[in-house]
């Protein structure tokens, strides 16, 4: 079976992995502040403070805000739940917006719409690797914690996602573009900010008490993360060299391939198609061992039993993720192919 996500590690990862093991420092050291201070430059952003996870990245970046019960983040519904946890846990009100049918990222016209005297913050995800509609988000006067879990190295009009918001939230668990096996990050250029998401990260040796939070990152990640991020540009190469492979075939069988706008750069962090019938398709490529899922479980608002989200709701009903990633072999991609030219697609 061919998974639909694996990682790509090699003797490199391996290495700087032992050398932690090795030098008996394993939590919050000198890997850690390394990967902070080369991911922020590599990003184009002041300042980093790295945590356990893309989840603990998010709720920090809201504590940070000073978002609290009353507040309202606004968020958009074809997302994974991590958001809509980050929320609760800071009794926030999340107010869920519809997405753009063509890039499947949060729709601005639709954040205008949902902006009242109690929002706070909306939180941006780049789906899928694609960057989202920065200009017309950045334009209604809101914090933005822009959330890269899924597009690092992408470029809106020149410069990193990431490098936009107030904040900019990362996870490195095992599937992400940098694999290491669990982890998060919080850039930004605003010291202050970092600083506090620093104090928070840690409850330990305070002068003063706070609720605080054992969120610290490992150096045992962090020396992963360093090992994978110096492969990233490569990573993305061969990522989008597989893309421009789907891309043929779909174009070939009359259907819609994942949309580039000018001024972006898409990074496929997963290869999204939309079909007539994404259980037969799902099926059929399993049956040729071939892992395909619904790159988002359930949309928000559906956990939360909240109507009138057309696109998210049809998008739901029709996207299909296809494996993509480094780690691909030339005759899995070959594979892959083969099954999507014989496979009945209806866009």
């Amino acid at each position: 079976m061919i998974p639909h996500s694996r990682p790509l590690l090699d003797h490199h990862d391996h290495s700087n992995v032992l050398d932690v093991l090795e030098s008996g420092y394993l939590v919050q050291g000198r890997e850690v502040a390394r990967f902070e201070e080369r991911l922020s430059s590599f990003i184009g952003v002041r300042y980093g403070a790295a945590v356990s996870s893309g989840t603990a990245a998010l709720h920090l970046a809201l504590i940070a805000l000073s978002v609290g019960e009353g507040d309202e983040v606004i968020i958009p519904s074809y997302v994974c739940s991590a958001l809509l946890n980050a929320v609760m846990y800071v009794r926030a009100t999340p107010v869920i917006a519809d997405i753009d049918r063509v890039t499947l990222n949060i729709d601005a016209g639709d954040v205008k719409r949902r902006i009242t005297k109690k929002t706070k913050a909306v939180i941006v995800p780049h789906m899928f690797g694609l960057p989202a509609d920065l200009d017309g988000i950045m334009a209604l006067g809101l914090p933005v914690i822009e959330d890269c879990a899924q597009s690092i190295g992408a470029l809106y009009g020149g410069k990193r996602t990431g490098s936009f918001g107030v904040c900019s939230v990362y996870s490195f668990y095992t599937t992400k573009m940098i694999a290491a096996g669990e982890g998060g990050m919080l850039l930004s250029d605003d010291e202050r900010f970092i600083e506090t998401v620093r104090d928070l990260r840690d409850y330990d040796e305070k002068d003063t008490y706070a609720v605080r939070f054992n969120y610290k990152m490992t150096d045992i990640h962090a020396a992963l993360g360093l090992s994978q991020l110096k492969k990233l540009p490569h990573f993305i190469q061969k990522r989008k060299e597989i893309a421009d492979r789907y891309n043929d075939v779909l174009t070939e069988k009359g259907v819609a391939t994942p949309p580039v706008p000018p001024g972006r750069d898409h990074v496929y962090f997963r290869y999204v198609l939309q079909c007539g019938d994404p259980s037969t398709l799902i099926e059929g490529m399993n049956a040729r061992g071939i892992e395909c899922r619904r790159p988002v479980f359930k949309p928000l608002h559906e956990y939360i039993g909240l109507k009138g989200y057309p696109v998210a709701h049809g998008v739901a009903g029709r996207a299909v993720s296809v494996p993509l990633y480094p780690s691909l072999m030339d005759n899995e991609v070959e594979h892959i192919i083969k099954s999507l030219k014989t496979l009945p697609i209806r866009d």
